[in-house]
């Protein structure tokens, strides 16, 4: 019996030894190893996905990501490649290409828009409105597309305005520098905007609609002479004090600029009263990237990142509002206070045959 409890003593020490060298569960686990995430945005987004508050947040819910920035309308080609797990371009018009090729009908997530703007300078815009193209109200100040239309379509020069001569760098006609059509989902906007109103402010929808706007739409082009393919370069140019006075952009481009304390001298953004929302849309393909476009929606730590880079997003649409508020120079706080008037994007279909007019390309 005293030999039994001897050998029963020493299996429970022994177990209780061993017990002790299994070490307890951790209360507090480490982050699990990272889902890697590859896609292709606009170049409007690089800044906001290289962004170190952005990448750490993404973390936290598991994903890294790694993103390419390209042309909106370049990017369909690139979606062909194996390995992109989403598409993230600056508009809706090149999301329904990019689904045929995954072959997706699921409808994609819009995060958060952007209007497109016309950003000048302070002398430039003042010019503008005694001239009866723009107006200011409150600080906000709009750009009227029909007096610019007319005014491209006379072939009108900055020597024609009244208050222009004070200011010699104003020479030559009077246009809007925008991105390549063909390559820019800006660009593209563009062209949808003119044709718009030059169709009875009413979207283009048929051949009619086509051949009554492609003489402007090729003078609005052709005037710019050689287009960059990506929004940020002639945003660029314009912050170097070079080339045209009046730059079509993303509102986020100079949102961000003013939000991370950049200075941006004498800058002023314009609203134009006729205008097409930039909706920025993920086109996720598989699980991963669909899970990115749910956090870039639905996250409040992303939203307020988002509107940190000048973006509006669509599930809280104070948060914009609240970051530019009183900065220099003035955004509109909502867009109906711009007094604007959103219109839709032609079919692909009629909206490619407008940007082939407007390069030329018309058959």
């Amino acid at each position: 019996m005293r030999r039994a409890l001897g050998v029963l003593a020493a299996l429970v020490l022994l177990g209780g030894v061993t017990y002790a060298l299994i070490p307890d569960p951790d209360p507090h686990p480490g982050p699990g190893p990272l889902v890697k995430v590859n896609g292709l945005i606009g170049s409007e987004k690089r800044a906001f996905f290289e962004n170190q508050e952005v990448k750490d947040e993404l973390a936290k819910q598991g994903l890294e990501v790694h993103a390419d920035s390209t042309g909106s309308w370049t990017m369909v080609d690139q979606a062909k490649q194996a390995g992109i797990d989403f598409a993230f371009p600056a508009s809706t018009s090149p999301v329904k290409d990019i689904q045929k090729i995954w072959g997706l009908q699921d409808s994609p997530l819009v995060p958060f828009y952007s209007p497109l703007v016309i950003v000048t300078h302070q002398a430039v815009a003042a010019v503008l409105e005694a001239n009866g193209l723009a107006d200011e109200d409150k600080g906000i100040v709009t750009f009227r597309m029909d007096a610019y239309l007319e005014a491209l379509r006379s072939g009108k020069k900055w020597q024609d305005l009244n208050g222009a001569a004070a200011h010699p760098e104003l020479s030559g006609r009077i246009f809007v520098t925008t991105t390549d059509p063909q390559s820019s989902s800006s660009g593209a906007m563009y062209v949808a905007l003119l044709s718009y109103l030059l169709n009875n402010h009413q979207p283009v929808a048929d051949q009619a609609g086509i051949d009554a706007s492609k003489d402007v739409l090729r003078t609005a082009t052709s005037v710019q002479g050689g287009q960059k393919s990506s929004s940020d370069e002639p945003f660029k140019d314009f912050l170097a004090g070079v080339g045209n006075p009046l730059v079509f952009a993303y509102e986020s481009q100079a949102a961000q600029l003013v939000l991370s304390g950049v200075p941006t001298g004498d800058m002023v953004v314009m609203y134009p009263d006729s205008t097409i929302y930039s909706d920025h849309t993920v086109v996720a393909r598989g699980d991963k990237g669909a899970k990115l476009a749910g956090l870039l929606q639905d996250d409040p730590e992303l939203r307020r990142l988002e509107a940190k880079f000048g973006f509006r997003p669509q599930a809280d649409k104070d948060v914009f509002a609240k970051e530019v508020s009183g900065r220099k120079p003035t955004f509109a706080p909502d867009l109906s206070s711009a007094k604007l008037k959103q219109w839709q994007v032609p079919t692909q279909d009629v909206l490619q045959k407008l940007v082939a007019a407007a390069k030329g390309n018309a058959q």
